[in-house]
């Protein structure tokens, strides 16, 4: 089914871009994910504006100082009209008055579904460069995540017990992209040995009765209870606690080009010791 409706917006974003223009489309991204995508399939020119999360450092997938070149919006619906755009590109959750504001506009919304594989990421990037008019510019980039990828596969060492513990313990768990990340860069996610679901919060307890080799931590600890508690600091001399930037669970795209060698360098780092 995710095959088909990707296959649907494909065709459709094709027919946009193609649709009796000389010139590419102008687009406004109003979801930070989509943004980071942009950067690297469409021309700065045809960016209209991006979303304002990829203006913030604690949640922006891209550098900040490229995100800083874009008019940024919130995605309202007088913002995103006032940019003119050819198309709009947007994640799942769209404000119904935006909705309404670009039909009224005839302007097309395309929107795509968070993704939860390394395959679902690729194929909304081949969606998104081709409604920018460029789908050799995603063919590339889909090929430099599978190169980086596979990189990640050929790192040293055994496949290492690992879990991805966010402030307040929440997990990423099977069916999740995060869980195939680790997977592909020789992690065993440790989520299913604790009975989690795709995506739950694990007890302090629980963490401490059985940890993982490494547990990767994405909370500030200075503001986070559970990840600056005195009995995990005592467990950094048992087990690898290693920081994993929160802007690598945010988003797949090109992101995962970091991700996976982010987790290959600490997969080799563990083997040495």
């Amino acid at each position: 089914m995710i095959g088909r409706c990707l296959a649907l917006i494909i065709i459709a974003a094709m027919a946009c871009a193609g649709s009796a223009r000389a010139r590419p489309p102008r687009i406004v991204s109003i979801n930070p994910c989509v943004d980071a995508v942009l950067m690297r399939v469409a021309d700065p020119g045809q960016i209209a504006g991006i979303s304002h999360y990829s203006q913030d450092p604690a949640a922006s997938s891209i550098p900040l100082d490229l995100a800083r070149r874009f008019k940024a919006t919130s995605g309202t619906a007088e913002e995103v009209v006032a940019l003119a755009p050819d198309m709009v590109i947007a994640g799942p959750h769209v404000a119904p008055a935006t909705i309404q504001a670009l039909r009224r506009m005839r302007i097309p919304l395309i929107q795509f579904s968070v993704a939860e594989g390394i395959s679902e990421s690729e194929a909304q990037i081949r969606a998104i460069a081709a409604a920018a008019g460029h789908p050799e510019r995603g063919e590339r980039l889909s090929a430099a995540i599978e190169a980086a990828i596979g990189a990640a596969r050929r790192a040293q060492g055994p496949d290492v017990p690992a879990l991805i513990w966010q402030g307040g313990g929440l997990v990423p768990g099977s069916g999740t992209l995060a869980d195939e990340l680790l997977r592909v860069s020789g992690f065993i996610n440790m989520s299913a040995a604790y009975g989690l679901k795709k995506w739950d919060v694990l007890p302090l307890e629980h963490l401490v009765a059985r940890p993982p080799e490494l547990l990767l931590t994405t909370g500030a600890e200075a503001r986070d209870r559970m990840l600056s508690h005195p009995v995990l600091r005592r467990m950094s001399g048992r087990i690898a606690i290693r920081d994993y930037p929160p802007r690598l669970l945010h988003c797949g795209g090109p992101t995962i080009i970091e991700a996976v060698t982010r987790l290959a360098a600490l997969r080799r780092e563990l083997a040495r010791r």
